[in-house]
């Protein structure tokens, strides 16, 4: 019986504390994240000015959108980012729909998962991927609304998205001339591929609504999309990094938001946050996930208690979110063991093959 080799071990954890603390390289200029905040906080500028504190939040989220640009020639970048603004808008109204059906939930949250995954896959979209549209039906889903109000928030909504519309046509017409672009976006080679990570990530974002709901967090919302913000990641221990990066960044941003509250008193001030916000994370993301998440907490809560504001107090507040944040990025982990185990995948894609979900016999049948 041989003991255990502390200096292997000691070298691994330095390894692995490495990781977590590296600052990536980044060519990103000035102009994305300023573009970037003024879709977000556009919306909610227009709020404060007339007074719509919905049609501010609403319209800041929904400008969220402008985040899916891609970097590809012009002519490709606008018709793709208005197929994702659309793509958000219908999570939305999907959402609305299950908030107004009793049990429609957790299978409607599911679809949207699924059709957001294999949109992301058809369109070949780096991050955000399906998290923006899942968070917005996640959100819709547990606001509170009668048939008149839900059409009037679906309307604040598209406001939102054309706004990021209309600020992607003129950010990319002054600075596509100046940035390498990339080949024209294609479809995944692997059709299969494809529908098995849609299914997967599907099955643990409803699961993890699942287990919300089970639990009575008072957010539920928040679960789904920490959920699936870690299995994201392009391997597994891209995933773990994530999910580590998450929960750090996700604990250091409740601090930053109880700093923040007693500044943001009205309006005016959360629409200066937003743009504040949205500004540091759109320069720090393509860095380091972990610092991003750190002003992600804040702008996140900030925009959904915004949306549909409840009476809890901060601490009570800071402490559902980081709680949300703990089980779904758990969960979150699970299911990108799934997905990136080959013997689990493999065993995941028989299972669909004989369910005739899957077009080619996986390997090894």
């Amino acid at each position: 019986m041989t003991g255990l080799d502390w200096k292997a071990l000691r070298s691994r954890i330095g390894k692995e504390l490495a990781l977590l603390v590296t600052l990536q390289r980044s060519d990103r200029s000035w102009q994305l994240p300023f573009a970037a905040a003024l879709a977000s906080g556009g919306p909610m500028l227009f709020g404060a000015a007339t007074g719509q504190a919905a049609l501010g939040a609403l319209g800041a989220i929904a400008g969220l959108a402008f985040l899916y640009l891609p970097p590809v020639g012009l002519f490709q970048r606008i018709p793709v980012m208005m197929a994702c603004a659309f793509a958000m808008l219908s999570g939305y109204a999907v959402g609305l729909m299950a908030a107004m059906v009793p049990g429609a939930a957790i299978p409607l949250i599911w679809i949207v998962a699924v059709l957001a995954m294999l949109f992301c896959k058809a369109y070949s979209l780096a991050p955000p991927g399906p998290l923006f549209i899942v968070l917005s039906a996640a959100v819709a889903a547990f606001t509170p609304l009668d048939m008149a109000h839900a059409f009037r928030n679906i309307g604040y909504f598209a406001f939102g998205a054309l706004w990021a519309c209309g600020v992607a046509i003129v950010y990319s017409a002054l600075t596509v001339r100046r940035q390498d672009v990339r080949p024209v976006l294609r479809p995944a080679a692997d059709r299969d591929d494809g529908v098995t990570d849609a299914l997967i990530a599907g099955f643990f974002v409803a699961l993890s609504l699942l287990i919300a709901l089970l639990l009575d967090l008072p957010r539920p919302y928040w679960v789904p999309v920490s959920c699936l913000a870690i299995m994201q990641g392009v391997t597994l221990r891209a995933s773990w990094t994530r999910n580590v990066h998450r929960i750090v960044g996700t604990f250091i941003g409740l601090g930053v938001t109880w700093l923040l509250l007693p500044f943001i008193h009205d309006l005016w001030t959360i629409a200066a946050a937003i743009i504040l916000l949205t500004f540091i994370i759109e320069t720090v993301v393509v860095r380091h996930y972990a610092f991003a998440a750190i002003f992600f907490t804040p702008l996140t809560l900030i925009l959904a208690e915004t949306s549909h504001p409840a009476t809890d107090g901060a601490g009570a507040l800071m402490a559902a979110r980081l709680i949300d944040t703990i089980v779904g990025a758990m969960i979150g982990l699970s299911g990108a063991l799934c997905l990136h185990t080959p013997g689990w995948r493999l065993m995941i894609r028989r299972g669909l093959f004989r369910l005739g979900l899957l077009h080619d016999r996986p390997g090894g049948d």
